[in-house]
């Protein structure tokens, strides 16, 4: 064996290396949901990329602010404090004022990961903390829903309304499909919740778009695809339970799976790695019990959309699911009492 070509080299372990990193599936997180974004921003113009703007600002900034100052460098570059101000500005309404996108991005920071450790170690989805926080705080703004009157550049004037001031709306509102069929009673085309030619939340209204941004990280190997199979698989199978009871009461399955935040939160919310459980058996049990939370709250609850309690309720579950679907190690026998 010649010294300058050998045939056998011997190196330090690990001797396989993970091409995944922290930095790549989030960069492909927000790939992923760059169509839907674009779409959110055309159908309710420049105010929506404020909205979500002022949610990514704050998310960097609370994550600059409480870090180390010799990590402050790397826990930007990671990506996850840019994908969780993305998930929570496409997931609130294009009326919302800045100052309260921005003070959700810090909440969903800053308790709902920094407090927990940093990065791997929060319990609850940081995105969902920070719209549930909003969402509680100010159930006003949270719930109103503007009509865009399709000119891009005009901007609403509850977007630049002052902090901790009362926000002005212009009069114009639509309510959301769920909030339509729920208290008003009439269905809104399949068509138009599929193309996002309805009232919602900045990214939630396309499902064609989120579909094929699941589609992409799916090939990418980025999530888990039992958990948003499961996820709609229950709560198809629950809607179509309910709709055959009554269909006039109950809407069908495809209204369930299109309508609402539900895709945006099966694909790109329930799926985070640190806050969903590790063991295929666990995945589906995951998933069923935030699809059926889903139909409950839906149906039953008096809100008309209940994706974020779903997801958030079954977060807290995630350890004890972990727990008992941990697979047997090889050799060694079950306990008997």
């Amino acid at each position: 064996m010649k010294p300058k070509d050998p045939r056998l080299l011997v190196r330090p372990a690990p001797l396989l290396k993970q091409p995944l990193t922290t930095t790549k599936a989030m960069g492909d997180v927000v790939l992923a949901l760059l169509p839907a974004t674009l779409a959110g921003i055309w159908f309710f113009g420049l105010g929506a990329l404020l909205i979500v703007g002022a949610a990514i600002a704050g998310s960097l900034l609370t994550e600059w602010l409480f870090s180390p100052a010799d990590q402050r460098r790397t826990r930007l570059l990671d990506g996850s404090g840019l994908t969780t101000g993305l998930l929570l500005g496409l997931s609130l309404p294009p009326g919302l004022p800045l100052w309260m996108a921005f003070l959700g991005g810090v909440v969903g920071i800053g308790l709902g990961k920094l407090i927990w450790g940093g990065l791997g170690y929060n319990l609850f989805n940081p995105a969902l903390v920070g719209r549930a926080f909003l969402l509680a705080t100010f159930p006003v703004a949270m719930t109103t829903w503007n009509a865009h009157t399709g000119d891009f550049f005009d901007v609403s004037p509850s977007i630049l309304a002052l902090p901790f001031l009362q926000a002005t709306y212009d009069g114009l509102s639509a309510a959301t499909p769920l909030g339509t069929l729920k208290f008003e009673g009439q269905p809104t085309p399949l068509w138009d919740l599929v193309s996002g030619n309805t009232s919602g939340c900045i990214g939630e209204t396309s499902g064609l778009l989120l579909l094929l941004g699941g589609v992409y990280l799916l090939l990418r190997r980025d999530l888990d695809w039992r958990i948003p199979a499961s996820i709609l698989l229950a709560v198809a199978a629950f809607s179509l339970i309910l709709f055959l009871v009554d269909p006039t009461g109950y809407p069908d399955p495809l209204f369930s799976l299109f309508s609402g935040g539900l895709l945006l939160g099966a694909i790109y919310m329930a799926t985070d790695p640190v806050t969903s459980p590790i063991t295929p058996r666990g995945a589906w049990i995951f998933g069923v019990g935030v699809g059926l939370l889903v139909v409950l709250i839906r149906v039953f609850g008096g809100f008309p959309e209940g994706v974020m309690y779903a997801i958030l309720l079954m977060n807290a579950a995630t350890p004890l699911i972990d727990r008992y679907t941990q697979p047997r190690v090889f050799g060694k026998g079950i306990k008997t009492p």
